[in-house]
């Protein structure tokens, strides 16, 4: 026995067995989840010795047990539940006696709980095992691979009922068949895992992400940087990233007797920049921002597609302000994510607001200071918001937000982070009114989180059928004959002179062939081309989400796609 904890949307347990658990053998482990539930065995919690449970795991020959008990805190409290009673073992419960238990019918885990207090009051109709899987222990590639089994339960049939149903169209979204059938990106093993290849489609979808958001931060009023992709690795101590992150960066590197280490952050960068020459408040807030690419170790079994990879773009941006100014910079990053989201496509939030923990750094003063101006820009925007009190990152305050998807699933994408910390580190100053240097408040954010995540999570909620001015290929054009390929080819490049995105399929199939094949690859808009169209200088337009639109002039083709794009709607 391995671990089973529980997750956002139901339960796992690892196994560590001579036989292999196949999805044929789920049923038979419900029907005897069902038969303990019947039961109605008592769950009771024990407070346990260290040395004494450590002695017991230890006879019962269960070393991830003993694994799970090393990592308990010294002086924090050890408990196990036990599902019915062992043999003459009092139960502490007015509902039930030990007489009453079948002696077979127990078994007892290390767990924090709390848990119910039977079996009884788990609805047996209202839970499933979903599938199995390969997993390393603690996610470590060293470990020993084990077997683990998926379940989800609710409180009724109904809920179990519609949560199954959003998992299969979740499976029908997933990234990573739909990256692979529609060829926009891969992670080769050649290469090593957690690196992302954007192959031309892909890539075609992320320029478009790219040119966006550089023309919305410019009008926003940023600026944009590029900086290097390694550095001394003195500057990551001295942004403390060395101490506290250290596990998370890939090993230093030799450069003529110095370690320089690849980056897992930007914001260091930003600070040199800033720091290259003295700014005067009158020059604040100063707003730069960059699509940089970072790498982080992640152990393999924790990566996961586009989700959780080595080696990812994030759309960083720091702010240089004065303390007067953090509220009206908060709002303005507000109102600059609200915009972004929406264009594509996410308009229902869940926002948290993470308030100072109780190991931080900075004054009273400041942390009241940067707390009010995130609660004052939410309010101003007229969000609702949950407080997690003490959530907050050692160094500030911060804002976390949430989209939802076409799916109603949930996505942790942009942050907004007050930070008092790399200031003091790095001696960043300005110079004020009166003469005198004091430090600027530095504002970390993001609103994709990271180019690679955002893909991914962009193609589960469009399930890769991207509105028009994503779309890789926006319009194709299939001629049915060889007479028409010159015609094709004159529509084309008239359609590619306007800004279009476009393709001619010139695999000679039928035309139902044609379509059909457009359709799974998910083209937006086609043009049929046949002799008619030849002799009326037009293109007969059909479009995944309206049908048959009939036979246009070329002009009006390129008009009507351009309004769609500009709109970001659909056609």
């Amino acid at each position: 026995m391995a671990i089973g904890p529980v997750t956002e949307t139901g339960f796992f347990y690892d196994f560590d067995c001579p036989v292999s658990i196949t999805p044929n053998d789920l049923g038979k482990i419900e029907s005897e989840m069902r038969r303990i539930i019947k039961s109605k065995l008592p769950i009771i919690r024990e407070e346990v010795d260290r040395e004494e449970i450590k002695a017991e795991i230890a006879s019962l020959d269960e070393p991830y047990k003993l694994d799970i008990l090393d990592r308990i805190s010294e002086g924090e409290t050890i408990t196990r539940y036990y599902i019915g009673s062992p043999d003459g073992r009092k139960v502490e419960s007015s509902l039930f006696t030990a007489d009453s238990l079948p002696p077979r019918d127990y078994w007892w885990d290390l767990c924090a709980g709390p848990h119910v207090n039977s079996t009884k009051e788990i609805n047996a109709k209202a839970f499933a095992l979903l599938n199995v899987a390969g997993a390393y222990w603690q996610g470590d590639e060293q470990a020993p691979m084990l077997q683990r089994i998926y379940g989800t339960a609710w409180e009724t049939p109904e809920e179990l009922q519609e949560y199954l149903k959003q998992r299969e169209e979740a499976l029908r979204r997933d990234h990573r068949k739909l990256g692979k059938e529609l060829n926009l990106f891969s992670i080769q093993d050649e290469a090593g895992g957690g690196l992302v290849f954007w192959h031309p489609k892909g890539a075609a979808i992320r320029y478009q992400i790219e040119d966006y958001w550089r023309r919305s931060h410019i009008e926003a009023g940023y600026e944009l940087l590029y900086t290097p992709h390694v550095a001394n690795l003195d500057l990551w101590k001295t942004s403390g990233h060395f101490d506290f992150y250290f596990e998370s960066m890939f090993d230093s590197m030799s450069v003529e007797n110095q370690a320089y280490q690849i980056k897992p952050m930007n914001c260091p960068f930003h600070v040199l920049t800033y720091k290259n020459q003295l700014h005067s408040y009158r020059e604040l807030p100063l707003r730069w921002a960059e699509l940089g690419t970072v790498y982080r170790y992640e152990r393999s079994g924790a990566l996961h597609g586009l989700m959780r990879v080595r080696g990812f773009t994030q759309d960083d941006a720091h702010i240089f302000c004065l303390p007067e100014q953090v509220a009206s910079e908060i709002l303005g990053v507000l109102n600059l994510t609200e915009k972004i989201l929406s264009d594509f496509g996410f308009k229902d939030y869940e926002i948290n607001l993470s308030t100072r923990p109780s190991k931080s750094v900075g004054s009273d003063d400041i942390w009241e200071l940067a707390t009010d101006a995130l609660v004052e820009a939410l309010n101003t925007k007229g969000w609702k918001y949950i407080v997690d009190d003490g959530g907050g990152a050692f160094y500030g305050p911060k804002i976390d937000i949430k989209i939802k998807d076409a799916i109603g699933r949930l996505w942790q994408c942009s942050t907004i982070q007050v930070d008092f910390n790399l200031p003091e580190r790095f001696d960043m100053e300005y110079v004020a009114p009166d003469g005198s240097k004091k430090r600027p408040i530095m504002i970390h954010r993001a609103i994709f989180g990271s180019l690679e995540r955002f893909f991914g999570i962009l193609i589960e909620n469009y399930a890769g059928d991207f509105p028009l001015w994503l779309a890789p290929v926006q319009i194709r054009l299939l001629p049915v004959s060889d007479e028409v390929r010159d015609y094709a080819q004159l529509a084309a490049k008239k359609l590619k002179q306007s800004g279009l995105r476009v393709e001619i399929d010139n695999t000679g199939e039928r035309l139902g062939k044609l379509i059909r094949t457009a359709e799974v690859e998910k083209i937006p808009v086609v043009g049929v081309i046949g002799k008619r169209e030849v002799e009326t200088n037009t293109l007969s337009i059909r479009t995944r989400k309206s049908g048959d639109l009939g036979a246009l002039v070329v002009d009006n083709i390129i008009s009507r796609l351009q309004q769609v794009i500009a709109e970001k709607t659909t056609i």
